[in-house]
């Protein structure tokens, strides 16, 4: 394992051996359903909180991770997750049910990634052989904690963005075969480009996404063009147009792309796009793992962003500081 300024390169082929995406019924006309696993008629049941909601969407997308990889719960090692909830309830509750080691993670829409590192690096130095590692999130859940209730009825600015309510989830293996393998990862620096609008969310990371993009073609050598696609994870349309300013790459327009800006189509009802720490996974661990396992893509940088704000810090009028953690994936073969 070597580290240079944030960017790690994995030697034992840290591998992503299954995943799961369980959506939300909003979610069923995404341009990505068709390789979500499941979507689900109801956000919650009868008779259940938000917050057990969200808990029943990561209790299923893990269960169904781990039965596509051919493995038994009691086999993994940890289960490493995120949600945008207060101390990571509904995770922690999933956790409960799934009665295995635990990591909670917080890194708000960036959390799947940062999951997804920790998994890699527990791997990589031999004290784990079988991880589960992803986020969620729930969109009643969120908006009634960082915005309004439902129920108020507010009405949002183009430049917001609709949380989705998913949850995406994969199996980590060492050398697991036919797999795509991380062999490299980049943990973000939180940076602050003083945006202090909560409903403008991708002006606020697309600084952060810069910053962890340019160190880690930086620390690896490598130019834009080296890869297939560099997929952003919730910054919307207006916070993908504003990434794509900030690189003078003649190949910026057509490799980056972003999960929250394409989540929901040109469907203008959504604003500027989808976002919440299920949105990259969602994309990450469905649409994306298809491509590399199919042999569409053979290397991929997977860059989930995500804005460090509580409602308390808004309220404070403190402005908004982001981080951003990516993951590169390469498709090789193995009997």
């Amino acid at each position: 394992m070597v580290n240079t300024a944030g960017t790690i390169q994995f030697k034992e082929s840290p591998s992503i051996a299954s995943t799961a995406v369980i959506v939300g019924p909003m979610e069923k006309d995404s341009p990505f359903a068709d390789s979500f696993d499941e979507v689900l008629p109801l956000e919650n049941e009868k008779d259940e909180t938000f917050e057990q909601g969200n808990s029943r969407f990561i209790e299923k997308a893990c269960s169904l991770a781990v039965r596509k990889g051919n493995e038994q719960m009691e086999n993994i090692d940890v289960f490493i997750g995120g949600d945008l909830i207060n101390q990571l309830s509904p995770t922690n509750f999933a956790a409960r049910q799934l009665a295995i080691p635990f990591l909670g993670v917080f890194s708000a829409c960036a959390s799947s990634m940062e999951s997804v590192i920790l998994g890699s690096l527990l791997i990589e130095s031999g004290n784990a052989s079988s991880i589960l590692a992803g986020a969620s999130s729930h969109h009643p859940a969120v908006e009634r904690q960082f915005r309004y209730p439902l129920e108020y009825g507010s009405q949002k600015p183009g430049t917001a963005q609709w949380t989705v309510t998913a949850a995406g989830f994969a199996l980590l293996q060492k050398e697991a075969k036919n797999s795509p393998i991380i062999t490299h990862a980049t943990i973000g620096r939180v940076v602050d480009g003083g945006q202090t609008n909560p409903l403008h969310m991708g002006a606020a990371m697309a600084p952060a996404a810069r910053d962890t993009i340019e160190r880690h073609l930086m620390n690896t050598n490598s130019r834009m063009a080296d890869y297939d696609v560099i997929m952003t994870g919730d910054l919307g349309k207006i916070g993908l147009s504003i990434l794509k300013e900030m690189f003078q790459d003649e190949n910026s327009g057509v490799i980056l792309q972003d999960a929250g800006a394409q989540f929901y189509g040109e469907n203008t009802f959504f604003n500027s796009g989808a976002s919440g720490a299920g949105c990259s996974a969602a994309v990450f661990f469905s649409h994306m793992y298809k491509q590399l396992k199919n042999g569409v893509y053979n290397r991929v940088l997977l860059v989930a962003t995500g804005a460090l704000l509580s409602p308390l810090t808004f309220q404070q009028g403190e402005t908004i500081p982001c981080i951003a953690h990516a993951i590169e994936c390469r498709m090789e073969k193995r009997g």
